[in-house]
């Protein structure tokens, strides 16, 4: 795979070792930029660990099932991923689907799908998800919409 001239060894290294202490890290893959590059940029930090410290990676799509292409969809990440040369699932949200709040519902939906995930995995494991400056400010700004307060214009948290 491919290294990213941005992302030196040191600097991967300050952004990951965090994740030191777990034996699967999931990476939640839509097929956006953001999750690929994370899912690359995870995946290249791992590999520059010595083999005996290193994790298992696995790049985790979630099919809400709410439009007739998210399965090809779907399939598509699935083929980018596995060509990259790291494990990949696909887990489906099988639950009625709702007629209001869906976003917020399928991204409910799609956390507690990805911790299933997680539990059902042998050692500790953490899940990851990436985000864009454009999603934080998103987030923002529906929340701001929605008449939040304080609290809620912080965007996206960086731990749960």
């Amino acid at each position: 795979m491919a290294q990213f001239d941005f992302a030196s060894a040191q600097a991967l290294q300050q952004r990951f070792h965090s994740l030191s202490v777990f034996c699967n890290v999931i990476v939640a893959v839509s097929g956006g930029s953001d999750s690929l590059a994370l899912l690359r940029l995870t995946w290249q930090w791992n590999m520059s660990r010595p083999p005996a410290q290193r994790m298992r990676v696995i790049g985790v799509t979630v099919d809400h099932g709410l439009r007739p292409e998210a399965k090809y969809e779907a399939c598509q990440v699935r083929e980018w991923v596995c060509d990259l040369g790291i494990e990949h699932r696909t887990v489906n949200w099988r639950d009625e689907k709702p007629n209001s709040a869906i976003q917020d519902t399928a991204r409910k939906a799609r956390y507690r799908l990805l911790q299933a995930v997680a539990y059902r995995l042998a050692g500790r494991s953490v899940v990851l998800t990436g985000h864009t400056r454009d999603d934080q400010a998103e987030t923002v700004l529906m929340r701001l919409a929605r008449g939040s307060g304080p609290e809620g214009l912080a965007g996206i948290a960086a731990h749960t």
